[in-house]
């Protein structure tokens, strides 16, 4: 197992992969311009971590099953974990975690978490898919965490950059409650003007914005006129948007699954968008970026 960065690329793009959470470190157009987070230790070192077996935060960083508590760091322990490099490329790399003594003990379950890469042409493709090698139900979710640049680096200011969705969106959004972390139970009114946002990094003082009603899996993000990153995620229903106001970011994310709501004590099955997964079964979640002048 390396520790290195691992590189793929196409004649438009190259990406490099952190093996520990199989994270996506950079993401470079042609000209070796930077599509993603700066890393700025000042709001967050983060770049693209994934989220697994949980969304968000447990109440209390515990959740329940079956009776018994289990402590859960808050998104999961997947970003925190080192995968075994299983395939590597000139444009593609594959990234496994399989469950380990270590994970067992707070999450007792067989999983396996592939985390596929592959560069074609313009478009960065990921694939993970989630695999069940117990004799048990599991119960899982899983969500992407990924930071682009605010601004991308084709002119233009941070107050010309636009969130343009596939539809309109004016369902109302979920925010974050009195509980660090978790969800409110109130919905607040939707800030899409039909299928455009203007974010501001005011917006999020209070935290992310979380659409749990979403008609798009897919939206654009930049300035029109200019270069764009198109993001497709047909396999997630959800979608946060999140940065650390003032940053050089803004988080994409989108999820199967979600933060515990403000007070709650139920059991795992109860939480937000969990699912189960039967015994040898698999399910996978795909997310596209692609750079298009459009």
């Amino acid at each position: 197992m390396s520790d290195a960065l691992i590189p793929i690329a196409s004649p438009a793009l190259s990406a490099t992969i952190n093996p520990l959470g199989a994270e996506l470190w950079s993401l470079r157009d042609a000209d070796d311009r930077d599509l993603m987070t700066d890393a700025d230790p000042r709001w967050w070192t983060g770049h693209a971590p994934l989220l697994f077996p949980f969304v968000g935060r447990s109440r209390g960083d515990v959740y329940r099953l079956d009776g018994q508590a289990y402590p859960m760091p808050q998104h999961g322990f997947a970003r925190r974990s080192a995968f075994a490099v299983v395939e590597q490329g000139d444009d593609s790399a594959l990234f496994r975690l399989e469950a380990d003594d270590a994970s067992r003990a707070i999450y007792p379950f067989d999983f396996r978490l592939d985390m596929a890469f592959a560069l074609t042409d313009a478009t960065l493709h990921m694939t993970a898919t989630v695999a069940n090698r117990g004799d048990t139900v599991m119960p899982f979710a899983f969500g992407y965490h990924p930071a682009f640049a605010w601004p991308l680096p084709y002119g233009g200011g941070v107050k010309d950059h636009r969130i343009i969705f596939e539809a309109p969106e004016p369902a109302p959004i979920r925010k974050v409650g009195d509980e660090p972390g978790l969800i409110a139970h109130e919905h607040a009114p939707s800030p899409v003007e039909g299928d455009s946002l203007a974010p501001t990094h005011d917006m999020f003082a209070g935290d992310a914005l979380i659409w749990d009603d979403l008609a798009s899996r897919s939206l654009l993000w930049g300035i029109p006129g200019q270069p764009r990153l198109r993001i497709d995620f047909p396999d997630t229903p959800w979608l946060g948007l999140w940065q650390k106001p003032g940053a050089h970011y803004l988080c994409v994310e989108p999820w199967a699954g979600m933060a515990d709501l403000v007070g709650f004590e139920g059991d795992v099955w109860d939480k937000q968008g969990i699912m189960a997964l039967p015994p040898g079964d698999a399910r996978s979640f795909r997310m596209d970026v692609s750079l298009v002048d459009v």
